[in-house]
């Protein structure tokens, strides 16, 4: 078994998060291009990423998998995140697990959300044992919509947020074929 603290993939390190990646992150966060699609579409200042991270690397201790902090291979500089997490927000399809990312937009365009999923869907399945994964889109997101189907998913069902009442679609992948 690999060490599930770090993926890396040809232009790409995931790894767990430090306290050096509170302000890269709140710049991506605070972005509202990068933010547009995400739940109510509001960026995040510097204390409100401050708490997300809290909350991912508490998700790790409790469910040992998780959200990896992205970067890149020959920086180092933090582009964003791409992992695991238990989409709670969205209760009708638990108790899935949902593969996501997100990126800087200077990242965007460049194929590394697709890279980067490609390493979490093998991490999930070969080192995880996991069977299947969910994504779920925000109607209107079809950037996040081409990774999907480019990591092999496939639409399961179409629903809505339900403390926003905005579209969502899901995507699933069976990963044992």
């Amino acid at each position: 078994m690999r060490d599930s603290t770090r993926l890396e993939t040809p232009r790409l390190v995931l790894r767990h998060w430090t306290d050096d990646d509170l302000d890269p992150m709140a710049a991506i966060n605070a972005d509202p291009e990068v933010m547009r699609w995400i739940r109510n579409g509001q960026p995040l200042d510097r204390d409100g990423t401050a708490e997300r991270l809290a909350t991912w690397r508490r998700h790790w201790d409790e469910h040992g998998f998780g959200l990896f902090a992205l970067t890149l291979r020959d920086t180092g500089e933090l582009a964003g995140f791409t992992g695991l997490a238990v989409p709670t927000f969205l209760p009708e399809i638990l108790p899935n697990v949902e593969i996501g990312w997100r990126l800087a937009r200077k990242h965007w365009g460049r194929g590394l959300a697709t890279e980067a999923a490609r390493a979490v869907l093998a991490h999930a399945r070969d080192d995880l044992g996991m069977k299947h994964l969910v994504s779920i889109h925000q109607v209107g997101n079809e950037a996040s919509a081409r990774v999907m189907l480019k990591i092999g998913m496939r639409l399961d069902r179409e629903t809505h947020d339900p403390a926003l009442g905005t579209p969502l679609r899901v995507y699933a992948i069976d990963l044992t074929e």
